[in-house]
């Protein structure tokens, strides 16, 4: 059980650091080379839990980067509450940790399905798949918040939900620039007078 523990403890270690790479340099910048340096690994030890850069790369994406985006854009929305106060609080809560991080190069996510558009396809479908449960997610929270009476019963949450990965990613890009919390706080202002436009209004009696 302990050398099980221990293999687990140094996978994990090896993963976030080399997502702490690619995420600071691009995925085809960084060389097998690259990686053991900063892992301090020989390349028997490298290859020995890993085929290749790719399997690294992919085994990062399944175990990290999906958690995250669970944990961070999808966890935080689940519940039968207000689904428009739930994405506000949900977004405000991750662009304000973005805007701390001094080492801020956008959204992962984001960044990787640029880099990888039509040069990796098998790398592509994860990547996809992560933001396909995602827009799954958020598509049955604001069905949920028809149903329940806070959002308009004619809004197409498909759409809404396209809307809202895209300018997740977008304030995301822009925040990599110069003043992130300006650019957060004119980004929230705008989405909660968007969901204004979109929740159920009080029938007139």
């Amino acid at each position: 059980m302990d050398k099980t523990l221990k293999r687990m403890a140094t996978m994990q270690r090896m993963q976030v650091t080399g997502l702490e790479l690619f995420y600071t340099k691009g995925y085809f910048n960084t060389s097998v080379d690259d990686i053991l340096k900063k892992l301090s690994l020989s390349k028997g030890a490298f290859y020995y839990h890993f085929e290749s850069k790719e399997d690294f790369f992919l085994q990062i994406v399944q175990n990290l980067m999906a958690r995250k985006v669970y944990s961070t854009l999808i966890e935080p929305i689940e519940g039968h509450d207000n689904p428009l106060e739930l994405i506000t609080n949900c977004f405000d809560d991750a662009l304000e940790t973005a805007v701390h991080n001094e080492m801020d190069f956008g959204c992962i996510l984001s960044n990787f399905l640029t880099e990888f558009q039509g040069k990796n396809e098998n790398i592509m479908k994860h990547l996809g798949d992560i933001v396909s449960i995602w827009e799954v997610n958020l598509v049955s929270t604001l069905q949920k918040g028809k149903y329940n009476g806070y959002i308009d019963r004619h809004v197409d949450c498909e759409a809404v939900a396209t809307y809202l990965i895209s300018s997740y990613f977008g304030i995301r890009t822009l925040m990599v620039g110069t003043a992130p919390s300006a650019r957060k706080y004119r980004f929230m202002a705008q989405l909660r007078q968007y969901f204004k436009s979109i929740e159920a209004k009080p029938i007139a009696i």
